[in-house]
């Protein structure tokens, strides 16, 4: 072989292009099975199925031994905050009443308090008209269901009078009427703030021409806006992840600063407050629930599966607001809403509903019940199965309400 540097040089060059892609040349291992797997990431779902079945959740209670349920809660709470990646400095709520109204048998008003140095956030909140001493309260936890020009107007009333959007949205999803108002006018403070993209919270487009106030939308408009922000989800996602944070993170952490406003006023009696929710608010009441020890009472609805059966045919069907990367290493959904065993804790079911797999539905409701017994109250988890789709029905919500009652009202 030629001695010369420069010849030794191309030699070794050749020799290292040679091993760089010789593997190219080799044929390529099959991707998954030839049949359609019927998953919803195709002929991959084997192998993260594979993935899921490792977790085994080592935080749960029915994985490890805890000394009691303040340890178990302790751990679970510690993990998520972890997760969100997000825990502003303390802030003082600052909050302002910024107009009242009122109206028969129930006062009306919108406040604004601050959840984080960089956050203010608008909140309506109903009080029974010429109520004495301090009332129990409750955060009613408002859904997702593809519309984001609104947010805490699908529970709560409107002071002008429901926009049309509204009325069919709650038609659809809440028996047609507002929860919170059903809620106040049994006795209760009622509160429901815009999660994070939603309502006065949500953003605007620069490829989408809107009448300046939401309130002269009209119902074509609403759709619009509404399927631009669905559109806008994934960019939203991924920008917090380049900013270093969670859509969740921000959303369950505004969720529990609306209880730290709760508590402040002097019409609410700390020691009752309960939450409640359907589908995203659900989720929020899982998560509000599970992560706040003043929530005393909680009813979720339309948001409790176990995760790894939602793999194989129930991931589009949810926002990208339900996903927090890394918890099902640690965690199911129901050991985190289980954290707040013994506290009573309700969930409602529709055995029809299309967004969950039935056994994810029944396997949650198994392990709750097992929390529940190992925190010694079994008698305070509370479940039923509606043969309904995806809805808070009327019948729902006074079951519901009925079980707030129970642990509210002493």
């Amino acid at each position: 072989m030629d001695r010369n540097p420069d010849a030794l040089l191309e030699f070794g060059r050749r020799r290292l292009l040679q091993g760089l892609l010789l593997p190219l040349a080799a044929p390529l291992p099959a991707a998954g099975p030839d049949a359609p797997t019927g998953a919803d990431i195709g002929t991959l779902y084997p192998k993260i199925d594979e993935l899921a079945a490792q977790s085994g959740y080592p935080l749960s209670w029915l994985s490890r031994d805890y000394p009691n349920a303040a340890e178990y809660a302790r751990a679970v709470r510690e993990k998520v905050f972890e997760l969100f990646h997000y825990q502003p400095p303390p802030v003082d709520p600052a909050p302002k009443l910024v107009r009242r109204w009122e109206f028969d048998g129930y006062v009306q008003e919108r406040v604004e308090f601050s959840t984080a140095p960089w956050f203010r956030v608008a909140a309506y909140v109903l009080t029974p008209k010429g109520a004495r001493g301090r009332l129990p309260a409750i955060v009613d936890l408002h859904s997702h269901g593809g519309m984001f020009v609104f947010g805490k107007e699908k529970v709560m009333p409107m002071p002008g009078g429901d926009h049309p959007a509204i009325a069919e949205y709650r038609k659809r999803n809440y028996g047609g009427r507002s929860t919170s108002l059903a809620l106040c006018r049994r006795g209760y403070v009622v509160a429901s703030i815009d999660a994070f993209y939603f309502g006065e919270r949500r953003t605007l487009f620069d490829d989408l021409e809107l009448p300046a106030r939401r309130e002269d939308y009209s119902l074509e408009d609403v759709r619009r806006a509404n399927r631009r922000a669905a559109r806008g989800e994934e960019t939203l996602i991924k920008s917090l992840f380049w900013a270093g944070t969670t859509w969740k993170g921000i959303v369950h952490w505004d969720d529990i600063r609306t209880v730290d406003y709760l508590v402040s006023r002097p019409d609410v009696d700390p020691d009752r407050i309960g939450c409640v929710g359907i589908s995203m608010g659900g989720d929020r009441t899982n998560y509000l629930a599970g992560l706040d020890g003043r929530i005393r009472c909680a009813v979720s609805v339309g948001w409790m599966s176990t995760l790894r059966p939602m793999i194989r045919r129930h991931v589009d069907t949810h926002s990208n607001v339900h996903f927090l990367p890394g918890m099902a290493r640690y965690l199911d959904l129901p050991d985190l809403a289980a954290a707040r065993a013994p506290k009573p804790l309700m969930v409602q079911y529709c055995r029809r509903d299309p967004l969950y797999p039935l056994e994810g539905m029944q396997e949650s409701e198994k392990k709750l019940a097992a929390i529940y017994a190992k925190a010694g109250a079994p008698e305070n988890f509370q479940s039923r199965f509606y043969d309904l789709s995806h809805t808070f029905s009327i019948e729902m919500q006074e079951e519901a309400f009925a079980f707030l009652d129970k642990h509210l009202k002493d």
